[in-house]
């Protein structure tokens, strides 16, 4: 059983989606189920093969999420001692091509968010930046082809 590396933010973030889903989301479907079977025949029900599909989709990404948060391991980047790009990271990097700056933090799947900046772990782009230092150049394959970055900074907050 392998771990899963995620900050307090993005274990905060599934705890109440977690919540949400039995609290609010479960009862609401069990509802659901039971109003289309007092319609009777559900041979032909669509409420209810629809309600029963939902309820699969929801049981699924309870037992999903509870998988990943035993198997969680929290990081505090604030805690993390290295000039090394590694998980929990943010970083600021310089397009040498177009000399856009870039920021983006090193965080868990659940977490990722390309519009805010926050890149997965497992992503390619992340996978290129480990264990880069400030002032290295790094080459980042992207569908459209290569981009050159300068690493500007590195931190850890």
């Amino acid at each position: 059983m392998n771990s899963i590396p995620m900050t307090l933010r993005g274990k905060t973030k599934l705890d109440e989606e977690l919540k949400h889903l039995k609290s609010v989301e479960r009862p609401k479907v069990i509802q659901e189920i039971a109003t289309a079977r007092a319609h009777g025949d559900l041979s032909e029900n669509a409420e209810y093969d629809a309600a029963k599909e939902k309820q699969a989709f929801i049981e699924g990404r309870i037992k999903e999420i509870e998988d990943k948060l035993a198997r969680a391991q929290i990081v505090d980047p604030k805690e993390i001692r290295t000039d090394k790009i590694v998980f929990g990271a943010t970083v600021q990097l310089k397009d040498l091509d177009s000399e856009e700056i870039k920021n983006y933090s090193i965080v868990g799947t659940d977490e990722a968010d390309i519009k805010s900046g926050m890149i997965s772990i497992e992503s390619p782009v992340a996978r290129q930046l480990l264990n880069k230092r400030e002032g290295d150049c790094v080459t980042i394959r992207v569908p459209k082809g290569e981009i050159e970055y300068e690493v500007l900074s590195v931190k850890y907050e």
